[in-house]
């Protein structure tokens, strides 16, 4: 069928399932019908604080049905809903307001948002906006204002996250395409058409939003919880029929270090296919995924916040080619380019650049236009192989190099993540005035027994890494170290650790308290 509007794919929905459950959270859950007729209304209430066509409204609600509706009242204006953690730092909390300078804001009290004037370049010619309006968490709309169908719009961007901040300060990310949705269509072709999505990740980060969102325009039934919890994740699976969901490697590591017997009670015969994303998965880690559901329920996408390009590889690819995130799908084109810009033979490691075949998927507020050529990277190095299959090695940014010798962060991390007694690790470079840099880790041991201290560990990868790759400090939290979208500042942490020595005899200390978004 024709695109519709985002708007006018919702009530098509609510018309021709009405009494299906649209959303659910812990505490509610929507029919279509009523998904339709609420949003309505509280579109017509953003309306009276201003909010119209192609403006920017910034949601920081947590993981719930009220997220939700937010975003589809905010669509059905044709305004952009631009998610936002309400745990941001103050200071980049600063910079992202004073990017989207936002007509609304949903979440935040307004003594949380700063007093900024827009730096948007291409605002500087217009005046400086009014300083938005707030709506607290649980907002509800007064019954007055009608349920009815709103006048059609669609924004000429869909969809406005920031970037992770994880490589520094963060960017507005403004999505090219535009609020049109195909509402009998599908997500992707590697995604059941109308599923029941189980979504656990948080849903202001760009994954987790994207896939939730364009989920709910094409018919699924999302399943919210709260934040990612392992055995809510199998408990919410056989409750609710949950038929795909999507999940990073790092919860993957969290589901998999449950007791053998919880993993196998579980029942999941209605899962049809998780999706792994955000970040390398350790090879142990997805042969265990693989040996557990299938190789035909197992797939991973590498793709950005940006989405300039992606990889896609299933299971069984997967067994053939261990290791690799897959070959290009979706239009899109990738190449390995060395130093001097030129691609780089089969083999070769260099940076990942990518494009699509129909143009540009974005635009920055706060970072620079796309090249004019549609090559772009999201910073990580690589090799293709000679089948044209994608391996990444790590962030440029994160390589570590130490004594002449370059370390790869995510290689350190899946070996420390095999470790029976490491939920999740996290490797960073710290400088050093002989070796230039040293390597460093923070790991999350969890607060049971049985836990390695940094002397069990070190003489634990002696027989499993070259001596330059092998952590010189050691940091040992009980606290995750990656936030439920499997991100990490490890700027922070340089920054956090930088100052102190990195001595082999450091006693392990702290938290993880800087270590996710």
């Amino acid at each position: 069928m024709p695109r519709l509007t985002i708007s006018r794919a919702i009530s098509w929905l609510a018309d021709r399932h009405p009494e299906t459950v649209a959303v659910r959270d812990d505490h509610i859950a929507l029919t279509w019908r009523e998904l339709d007729r609420r949003t309505n209304r509280l579109g017509r209430a953003y309306a009276e604080l201003g909010v119209g066509v192609d403006d920017l409204v910034t949601v920081a609600l947590p993981n719930s049905v009220e997220f939700v509706e937010s975003c589809v009242a905010i669509w059905k204006l044709g305004a952009t809903p631009a998610p936002l953690s309400p745990r941001l730092p103050s200071a980049e909390l600063a910079a992202v307001f004073a990017l989207a300078a936002p007509t609304l804001v949903v979440g935040f009290r307004p003594a949380d948002v700063p007093a900024t004037a827009a730096v948007d370049p291409a605002a500087a010619t217009r005046p400086t906006p009014a300083p938005p309006h707030h709506l607290p968490a649980g907002f509800v709309p007064r019954p007055a204002l009608p349920d009815g169908a709103l006048p059609d719009a669609a924004a000429a961007s869909w969809k406005a996250p920031t970037s992770s901040g994880s490589t520094g300060r963060p960017k507005l990310i403004l999505a090219s395409a535009s609020a049109h949705i195909d509402p009998e269509g599908r997500v992707a072709p590697f995604i059941p058409p109308r599923a029941v999505q189980l979504v656990s990740g948080p849903l202001y980060h760009s994954a987790p939003f994207t896939y939730a969102m364009r989920g709910l325009m094409t018919g699924h039934t999302l399943v919210i919880l709260p934040r990612f919890d392992e055995r809510r994740v199998l408990a919410a699976i056989a409750d609710h029929r949950v038929t795909w969901a999507p999940l990073v490697p790092t919860v993957m590591s969290r589901i998999w270090r449950l007791p053998a017997d919880t993993r196998a009670a579980a029942d999941l015969s209605s899962l049809e296919s998780i999706l792994h994303i955000g970040s390398p998965c350790a090879p142990w880690l997805k042969r265990a995924f693989i040996g557990w559901l299938g190789p035909d329920r197992v797939t991973e996408v590498y793709a950005g916040a940006e989405s300039q390009g992606l990889t896609v590889i299933s299971g069984r690819e997967w067994l053939e080619h261990p290791g690799s995130v897959g070959r290009p799908a979706g239009g899109s084109e990738m190449q390995v380019w060395g130093a001097d810009d030129r691609p780089l033979p089969a083999g070769e490691t260099g940076r990942i650049m990518m494009r699509r075949s129909h143009g540009a998927t974005y635009r920055y507020r706060g970072g620079p236009p796309p090249r004019p050529d549609g090559w772009d990277t999201l910073g990580d190095l690589g090799h293709l192989d000679a089948d044209g299959y994608l391996y990444l090695a790590d962030r440029a940014d994160d390589l570590i190099v130490t004594g002449g010798v370059n370390v790869y962060p995510a290689e350190v991390e899946g070996v420390l993540e095999q470790h029976p007694g490491i939920r999740s690790a996290v490797v960073f470079g710290l400088p050093d005035d002989d070796l230039g840099e040293v390597v460093a880790a923070l790991v999350d041991v969890g607060g049971g027994g049985g836990a390695p201290n940094e002397q069990e560990l070190l003489a634990w990868l002696r027989s499993r890494l070259d001596p330059e790759k092998r952590p010189r400090r050691i940091e040992l939290s009980t606290e995750p170290v990656r936030d439920d979208a499997g991100k990490v500042r490890r700027h922070r942490l340089r920054a956090r650790f930088g100052a102190r020595t990195a001595a082999p005899d450091h006693q392990p200390g702290g938290d993880a308290a800087d270590a996710g978004a």
